[in-house]
């Protein structure tokens, strides 16, 4: 049976017990909060990567310890800047999801994630606090490499990412009692489409992403253990 040892996709029963761990961890109160900056710093880096690809600058982003954060850039597409924080964010839980799916690249994973977050710190963390919290996530990405079974490593990964997932598909709903701030009221003003179609895509979008996560459960029977 080739690949099978190296496979790291969960049975469905599994995968629905590690679906229901992500949305308690992203529910208790203070534990919740190192899992929260996940996403949010997964939203800014978005934010900064639509920016570059668009042609613009990013001067710096900045994290707060409830979540939430800001990306301070210059030119690159207004529209496609302010959309991409939590398209981005399910994006990139869905994509860490994926990785954690496979036993050989686990540990190659969670380093190439670790350098990702140290090189935001490097060249775009300008206050006290970020460097921080942008530290804590390094730190939270490199301290599982000291165990010696690679499944669970596998779990507490693909765990990681449907909480960005959970995250970013309810991140957006706060947005709809808020009247004057936030990326959907910004597209609002820029497109004249109502927020709430604005948030209600991003819903779909996330919700897609946790589809593509069953999905990729459902293609093939676990064998994780």
């Amino acid at each position: 049976m080739p690949n099978v040892s190296w496979s790291a996709i969960p049975s469905r029963s599994r995968f629905m017990i590690e679906l229901l761990l992500a949305f308690l961890l992203t529910r208790f109160p203070y534990i919740s909060i190192p899992f929260k900056w996940f996403e949010s710093y997964f939203h800014e880096l978005s934010h900064g990567i639509a920016t570059l690809m668009t042609g613009g600058s990013v001067s710096h982003i900045q994290l707060f310890p409830n979540g939430a954060g800001l990306c301070f850039s210059q030119g690159g597409s207004s529209i496609l800047i302010a959309y991409a924080g939590y398209f981005g964010a399910a994006l990139w839980g869905y994509t860490i999801f994926l990785m954690a799916t496979q036993k050989q690249t686990i540990r190659f994973t969670l380093t190439l994630l670790a350098i990702t977050v140290a090189a935001s710190l490097l060249f775009w963390a300008r206050d006290l606090l970020t460097i921080i919290i942008l530290s804590v996530l390094i730190i939270l990405f490199l301290l599982p490499l000291k165990l010696k079974n690679s499944s669970l490593l596998n779990t507490l990964l693909r765990i990681l990412g449907l909480m960005i997932i959970l995250n970013a598909m309810a991140s957006p709903m706060v947005l709809l009692g808020l009247s004057s701030q936030g990326d959907a009221v910004l597209l609002a003003k820029m497109t004249w489409l109502p927020a709430w179609l604005w948030v209600m895509s991003w819903l779909a979008f996330s919700g897609y992403m946790l589809w593509l996560c069953w999905r990729k459960v459902g293609r093939k029977k676990g064998v994780s253990k």
